[in-house]
């Protein structure tokens, strides 16, 4: 039986989420970080830890059949590559950033020396809206480089923006990319054990969206507290021993169960719990 060959990033911000999400998902994960290749023959995947930027490049020339990484990455590399499924961490927003009240337009860009890491992400960016300029790769922190007369304007990952205004910058113009961990194939394919990978990972992520909530109705409330709680596909409701009440269960988004339980707690609903779910298949 072939394997599925997966990439995962060996460090850096996505590493650990990537491989909790995988672990949750019922996949052998390793436990030494220096560890490069583990196979779960019992699961029927390879996996590869590998740099996160290279990734992209892996799958698109089909030598791995799927990668976890960047949105960011993803594009930045011009891989033959697209997206299988959001995975909903390592999110990130990229802007572009000049000194404190000199640059408020993206039509100022026009000429100017702009420092990044993602070079592919801004000059596509920039392509798009036939904006000329010079785009300077820097790796790693590049705040400091309008202050060393490399770039006029740096393109970099906004998080709270502390970090730009202690070197007198400020973000200006739409975000360029919202980027996210994400799961990738090579465009155009969907390798063999593809579906049964993605299906387990969808599993997890819809775990980690939903509790399950059961609670005991007047059954003469019912149908108002069933439509609170629909459900998947729809609740799971029986009767109870005690007469003219009803027992119900049913998945909820886990933002705003607590007020879920409030508002069905007002409708007469008791014995209201909310029970984590590890994993599930829709």
């Amino acid at each position: 039986m072939s394997l599925l060959r997966v990439a995962i990033p060996n460090k850096g911000s996505l590493s650990q989420s990537a491989s909790d999400i995988l672990r949750e998902a019922g996949y052998r994960q390793r436990d030494d970080t220096k560890q490069l290749t583990l196979t779960d023959a019992e699961n029927g995947v390879e996996f590869f830890y590998l740099r996160p930027r290279d990734i992209a490049l892996y799958v698109g020339e089909g030598t791995l059949d799927v990668g976890i990484t960047g949105r960011d990455l993803l594009r930045d590399s011009g891989a033959k590559a697209d997206e299988a499924l959001q995975l909903g961490f390592g999110r990130s927003r990229f802007r572009f950033a000049g000194p404190a009240g000199v640059y408020d337009d993206l039509a100022q860009l026009s000429g100017t020396r702009i420092a990044t890491s993602y070079v592919g992400v801004v000059r596509a960016f920039l392509e798009e809206r036939d904006i000329e300029a010079t785009v300077i790769r820097l790796d790693g922190a590049v705040e400091t480089s309008i202050q060393l007369g490399v770039a006029d304007v740096i393109a970099d990952v906004v998080e709270t923006g502390s970090t730009l205004r202690q070197a007198g910058l400020a973000v200006f113009g739409e975000t360029i990319l919202e980027s996210e961990a994400v799961m990738i194939v090579r465009a155009g394919e969907a390798p063999t054990g593809l579906e049964v990978f993605r299906r387990r990972v969808e599993g997890v992520l819809v775990a980690r969206s939903y509790v399950m909530m059961d609670y005991d109705i007047p059954t003469v409330s019912l149908s108002s507290a069933v439509a609170l709680t629909p459900g998947i596909e729809s609740p799971t409701i029986a009767p109870l021993h005690r007469e003219g009440w009803s027992a119900v269960r049913a998945m909820v988004p886990r933002d705003g169960a607590q007020r879920l339980m409030d508002e069905l707690f007002e409708i007469g609903a008791r014995g209201i719990l909310l029970t984590d779910i590890h994993a599930c298949r829709l």
